[in-house]
C-alpha cells in the first residue's frame, strides 16, 4: 500500500521538479481566516484552498460542512490547478486535521494521487525549508469530479453501523460524553459509538504515529481487519483525519460527512451521553 503521507523532503523534491499541485488548507474554527496565514508565508507554489467554500457545500440540512456537489468541487479544484494526472499534496498547520478533509474529498471525487504533508507546515519549517509570500497563478486544471471514490455513511447508516460494527467518534472526549458542546445545539454522541479522539493518532509534534502503532490503537477500540468501520465528528472534518489515520494503518473506513451537526437536526434521532 502506498502511504497517503509525504515527508517534507519528498515534497520539496516534487516542488523543485514542478510536478505537483500543492494546496494550503489552513483553517481555524472561529477564525482567523486561513487566508491571512497563507499570505504571511506558504510553501512555494502552494495555492490557498478554503475549507468552507472549496471543500464543503453551504451549511444546512446536511450539517455544517456538507459534501460539495461534483460540479462545484470540480470547478474549485480546476481553479486551484488540480489535474487528474498530476499528484496533489495538501497541508495545514494543525496536525493535518483540516488537510485530511481535502485529501478525503479529492479521493472521494476520484483523484488517485493525493497525499498529506506529515506534520504540516511546522514539519516543513523544522526541516529547514523556506516559505514565500508570493502567490502563484496556477494554470487551469483538468480534474473531473466523479463521486464515489471513498465510502460514506448517511445518518441512518451511521446509527446502524454503531450496532453491528465500529463507529468512531473523532471529537474530544468531553464532547463525546456530552459534558460540553461548543458548536452544536445538542451535546452527546451517537448511541453505540466509540470515543476515539483523533488527537490520539499523532505525536506531540503533529506527525502521524507509525502504521503498527495506529493499528494497535485501533485494535484497542475494536477495529481490525474485516471489521466494518466508520467515523464521524462535529461536521466531517476531523473525522476525515480519523479515516486518514485508519488508511495509514491499512484499515478502510467510511465517513459520515454530516456527522454530529447533521445527526442533531432530527429530534427523533437518539442521543447518548456519558
Amino acid at each position: 500500500m502506498t502511504s497517503p503521507l509525504i515527508t517534507p523532503a519528498a515534497l520539496a523534491e516534487l516542488v523543485r521538479q514542478g510536478e505537483v499541485a500543492v494546496l494550503d488548507v489552513r483553517w481555524r474554527l472561529g477564525g482567523p481566516p486561513g487566508l491571512e496565514s497563507y499570505r504571511e508565508g506558504h510553501i512555494e507554489g502552494a495555492v490557498y484552498c478554503d475549507l468552507d467554500t472549496d471543500l464543503a457545500a453551504p451549511p444546512g440540512a446536511g450539517g455544517r460542512h456538507p459534501l460539495p456537489g461534483a460540479a462545484a468541487f470540480q470547478s474549485a479544484m480546476r481553479r486551484l490547478g488540480v489535474s487528474a494526472g498530476r499528484p496533489v499534496v495538501v497541508y495545514d498547520d494543525a496536525a493535518a486535521t483540516v488537510a485530511a478533509r481535502a485529501w478525503w474529498t479529492l479521493r472521494y471525487f476520484g483523484h488517485q494521487d493525493v497525499r498529506v504533508l506529515d506534520g504540516g507546515l511546522p514539519a516543513w519549517l523544522a526541516a529547514g525549508f523556506p516559505v514565500t509570500k508570493e502567490a502563484p497563478a496556477p494554470a487551469e486544471g483538468d480534474f473531473t469530479a466523479r463521486p464515489g471514490g471513498m465510502p460514506v455513511l448517511s445518518a441512518d447508516e451511521a446509527g446502524e453501523l454503531a450496532g453491528r460494527g465500529v463507529l468512531l467518534d473523532a471529537r474530544a472526549g468531553e464532547r463525546y460524553r456530552g459534558e460540553v458542546e461548543p458548536v452544536d445545539p445538542v451535546a452527546g454522541h451517537v448511541p453505540g459509538a466509540v470515543s476515539a479522539p483523533t488527537t490520539g493518532n499523532v505525536t506531540p509534534d503533529g506527525r502521524f504515529l507509525a502504521p503498527d502503532d495506529l493499528r494497535s490503537r485501533f485494535a484497542a477500540l475494536g477495529v481490525g481487519d474485516g471489521v466494518e468501520t466508520g467515523a464521524y465528528c462535529g461536521s466531517g472534518v476531523t473525522a476525515a483525519h480519523e479515516v486518514l489515520a485508519l488508511e495509514v494503518a491499512g484499515l478502510p473506513a467510511a465517513l459520515y460527512v454530516g456527522s454530529w451537526s447533521d445527526w442533531v437536526t432530527d429530534p427523533d434521532r437518539p442521543i447518548a451521553t456519558g
